[in-house]
Order: structure tokens, then sequence, then C-alpha cells
């Protein structure tokens, strides 16, 4: 029994290891979010539940500008449900290479790490359900494809809890 309860501890403990962004830093094409991130894009994608079973799709039409080492990403949705919603990001270069972003509906700040292709996103995301707010914890990946597609997958959580995944295709104009 102790042999096999060892066992699924180190299981759980290899499960929570995470490949950082550095892994990825000699993927090509090398993502420039200046670069990307500037124009007008769409994207297409889908949230599923923890079982895997599609809950909500979406279209976004993100309008995105950059004054130097500042970018505002004006995001529109279009749901499934015939619902829309607006997310306006202003995401700041910082010296290090990385990014800090803010929304009205982020908790504090978005913190992004970019390597080779992938950009790793963190963030509390305050989350309309039912009538009530909850902070839901985001660990976003995106990986740039070629110069027009990056795709992105997310994983949501609460108290390390999963909570289901979206993704979702960026395509730019």
């Amino acid at each position: 029994m102790k042999l096999m309860l060892a066992a699924a501890f180190s299981l759980g403990l290899a499960g929570c290891a995470a490949t950082g962004v550095e892994h990825y830093r000699a993927e090509q094409p090398v993502l420039n979010l200046k670069t990307y991130l500037n124009g007008t894009l769409d994207g297409w994608g889908m949230f599923q539940g923890r079982s895997g079973e599609v809950k909500k799709r979406f279209h976004v039409v993100i309008d995105a500008k950059w004054d130097g080492d500042t970018g505002v990403l004006d995001e529109n949705f279009k749901w499934s449900d015939g619902t829309t919603s607006r997310r306006v990001w202003t995401l700041t270069r910082q010296r290090d290479g990385s990014f800090r972003g803010t929304a009205d509906d982020v908790v504090g700040e978005a913190i992004g790490e970019v390597a080779g292709n992938a950009l790793r996103w963190r963030y509390v995301l305050a989350l309309p359900v039912d009538g009530k707010i909850y902070n839901v914890d985001f660990d976003d990946w995106m990986f740039l494809m070629d110069d027009k597609v990056m795709m992105n997958r997310s994983w949501m959580s609460k108290w390390g809890f999963n909570l289901g995944e979206v993704t979702l295709t960026f395509v730019k104009r």
C-alpha cells in the first residue's frame, strides 16, 4: 500500500511540472508580439468544460495598435449563444523582454513571457457565471505557426482544480 501511495504521489508531482516558455526558444518562426499583434486579427475558439464537452464557441475580432512599448488590443467577442462582450488589453513590454498586461476584467496584472515561437500568458480573470463573479486562473499558451496564424490553448483553474480549456486560432488579416 505504501508503495502504491508513493507511486501515486510521484506521478502527481510529475504532472505538476510544467514546461517553461524557454523550452521553445529555438522554435521558428520567432514571435514578435509587437509585429504579430498589430492591425486586425480574427479568432475562432471554444470553451470546453472539465469533461471535454464544448460549452461555448466564439469569434473575436481584435484591433491592435502599438505606441512604442505599449500596445492596446481591443477585443470584440460574438458568442454562440448570441451574446457579445468586449475586453480591452493594455500591454507593456518590460526591459527584460517580458510583457505586463491589464484589462477591466483582469485582476491585477497579466504576466507574459516570450521565447521562440511561444508566449505564455498568466493572469486571473474575473469571470461572470450565472450572475456571480469568480476569479479564475488562466495559464494561456500561444504558438506562432507562420506570419498569419497563431494557435492558443488556455487552461482555467480555481484553487488548483481544472475548470476547463479554451482553444483558439488567430488569423491576421
